[in-house]
């Protein structure tokens, strides 16, 4: 089957010499993989290396056989050329680390248009700002609205938040955050990207993304925590 859809790149793997397998999140059908036969040729143009940076948004032509094998594009362009994410270094750390967070999240070869169009649109606002101390947390947090295990919040005033069931109580589990803890997931949940960005301190927010990449880990079988993790940490120091 053709298709054309807009597709966000989650991942590029190196194959053999010359070619790359392309996995990308699509409008159209959700997660998919795509062969890139002698990428690094310069004759190539329309299937450039550049076009396969992490999360950039593209508009493609493609090929789906639907059969569970690598697909293969027929036309790529860039959907809307980002003009700072992958030239300012604490935006492309971000970047990096967000694309290995989806790369680990997303497994589903089915269409999930409400997430990619938040996606897209958050890209769009890193893209657009200066002032982004807390768009990997909120971003981490809002995904997992579309992902199935967004936090219970009928009960948000209660002390501790139970990590296991999503959960906030009044009772102290083994599997539940400190009050402190608490009070600072509940802070993340109130806030939007365009709040201001210095709503916590360094250490809240390692606090906080360590909190995000359990839940993460206890919700989504598989997960690994990004190898960027100690760079974001670093940038954010």
């Amino acid at each position: 089957m053709q298709i054309k859809t807009k597709a966000i790149v989650i991942s590029v793997l190196k194959y053999q010499e010359k070619s790359l397998i392309v996995k990308c999140f699509t409008l159209s059908d959700g997660l998919k993989s795509y062969f890139v036969r002698d990428a690094f040729s310069s004759r190539k143009t329309n299937q450039k290396i550049a076009y396969f940076q992490p999360l950039t948004i593209l508009e493609i032509e493609a090929v789906h056989k639907n059969k569970g094998t690598l697909e293969h594009f027929k036309e790529i362009k860039i959907a809307s050329p980002f003009q700072s994410i992958h030239s300012d270094v604490v935006k492309s750390t971000i970047i990096l680390f967000v694309s290995e967070v989806l790369h680990h999240a997303i497994h589903e070869e089915e269409k999930n248009e409400s997430l990619f169009v938040f996606l897209e649109t958050a890209l769009h606002w890193l893209d657009q700002h200066a002032d982004i101390s807390n768009f990997h947390l909120i971003l981490l947090l809002e995904t997992t609205k579309y992902l199935g295990f967004y936090p219970d919040v009928s009960d948000l005033n209660l002390t501790f938040f139970e990590m296991n069931e999503g959960v906030f109580t009044p009772f102290h589990a083994i599997s539940s955050l400190s009050e402190h803890e608490t009070q600072l997931l509940r802070k993340l949940i109130s806030l939007k990207f365009d709040n201001d960005q210095k709503t916590f301190h360094v250490i809240e927010r390692q606090i906080l993304l360590k909190i995000l990449l359990d839940y993460y880990s206890i919700h989504l079988d598989g997960f690994k925590k990004p190898k960027s993790l100690e760079v974001l940490k670093e940038v954010f120091s």
